[in-house]
């Protein structure tokens, strides 16, 4: 019977069968033989997660392929991605590849005129989060608008947003005089934005007064539907927190977690899958604080020092908290998730947030004077909906894929 099934079937019916490979941008480049690389002087945006399939690094991906590769450019997390959360990143030399290192982290987050001297191109390769607070969208958009003014081409090298590409949530940034632009709030469009790092780079040039000279080096089979897990890649880690598809989900919520007292699970195994404080009362927390596709469970957990979180909250203090587990990655709702958390939490006796790193974060500060005056989570989230409809419409032209 089962030698009568075609292939597809069959692969259907064995079980853990992996879907099919999502090509990136990175490997297209290495089909296509280094086009459109090849023989040209570049700068490379990369960090550890621009590899390919099988673990190869861009910078030894594009040399093989006849592209010079004459300087690296790393964001946040430096080019190994190891640094912590704000830790600044160095300039220097790689000592793997000997090539010259210029931090987009730390004293400067645009390349300058002299950083991109002598080439033809700046070839952009990260892996993004898929939301705005996550510094890489920000560092995309300076390096955009740096290759712009130094008259030369940014190739963008496009991955998948781990987020797909359907959802999006959360508020639009205030105007600049009401929030001040920085590298967790600069991307336009809503918090959650469902745009891949090409499709974003498209969105953004086209708003320019003066556009860039873009080129997207599109990938091959992925969706707007897909999730990480629909991709058959595997995950590897691009900040040091940022460990799993799970997280990857639970961040664009628990991150907001970042601007309070309460830990957001740096310095244990799990960052943005558990939370808590030695104060904190869960009982009520996990009965109160119900959003699709979440789940929470009563846990404790004590925070440790780490190459990844040198300065944890609580560092060695056991705290009581929630741990969270994503039963529905299609439906789930992370930002959601964590304007309720804000929102059950400030009723708690110990709890303090940082009124200004909360707007910061959101770029705006219309939430958290939402919050404080008591506004419904519903009434918070309905807010965002006009600005929605409008985003989807206007992001239409940017989208490569369907």
């Amino acid at each position: 019977m089962l030698r009568r099934l075609t292939p597809v079937l069959l692969a259907l019916l064995v079980v853990g069968a992996k879907p099919a490979l999502v090509e990136v941008g990175l490997e297209r480049v290495e089909a296509e033989g280094g086009r459109p690389l090849r023989g040209r002087k570049v700068g490379l945006v990369a960090h550890a997660a621009s590899v390919t399939a099988d673990g190869r690094h861009a910078i030894d991906v594009l040399r093989a392929q006849g592209v010079e590769v004459v300087r690296l450019f790393t964001p946040e997390h430096g080019l190994r991605s190891r640094a912590a959360a704000g830790e600044r990143v160095a300039s220097g030399q790689d000592p793997e590849s000997g090539l010259p290192v210029v931090s987009l982290y730390g004293e400067k987050t645009k390349p300058s005129p002299e950083d991109l001297a002598g080439l033809d191109a700046l070839v952009f390769d990260l892996q993004d989060a898929g939301v705005r607070f996550y510094t890489y969208v920000s560092t995309l958009i300076l390096c955009l608008e740096a290759a712009a003014e130094a008259g030369i081409e940014l190739v963008v090298l496009d991955r998948p947003n781990p987020l797909g590409g359907e959802r999006m949530e959360g508020p639009e940034s205030d105007p600049r005089e009401v929030v001040p632009v920085s590298l967790v709030n600069m991307a336009p469009g809503p918090l959650v934005h469902g745009l891949t790092m090409g499709e974003m780079a498209r969105y953004v040039n086209a708003r320019r007064e003066k556009p860039a000279r873009l080129t997207v080096v599109p990938m091959r089979g992925w969706k707007r539907s897909m999730l990480w897990n629909d991709t058959g890649r595997s995950w590897v880690a691009p900040s040091p927190n940022l460990r799993s598809p799970e997280a990857a989900l639970a961040y664009p919520g628990v991150c907001l977690l970042e601007t309070t007292n309460v830990s957001e699970g740096r310095g244990t195994p799990t960052p943005f899958l558990l939370f808590g404080a030695p104060w904190l009362q869960p009982t009520d927390l996990r009965r109160s604080v119900r959003v699709p596709g979440f789940s929470l469970k009563a846990a404790r957990f004590t925070p440790r020092t780490g190459e990844a979180s040198p300065d944890p909250k609580y560092r060695d203090v056991e705290c009581v908290g929630l741990r969270l587990k994503v039963t529905d990655g299609r439906g789930a709702r992370p930002y959601p998730l964590g304007i309720t958390l804000l929102h059950r939490l400030r009723r708690q006796s110990g709890f303090r947030w940082r009124e200004d790193a909360l707007d910061r974060l959101l770029g705006t500060r219309r939430v958290r004077a939402a919050l404080e005056r008591g506004v419904t989570v519903g009434t918070i989230l309905k807010a965002d909906g006009p600005a929605l409809e409008i985003y989807r419409r206007e992001r239409r032209p940017a989208l490569i894929y369907y």
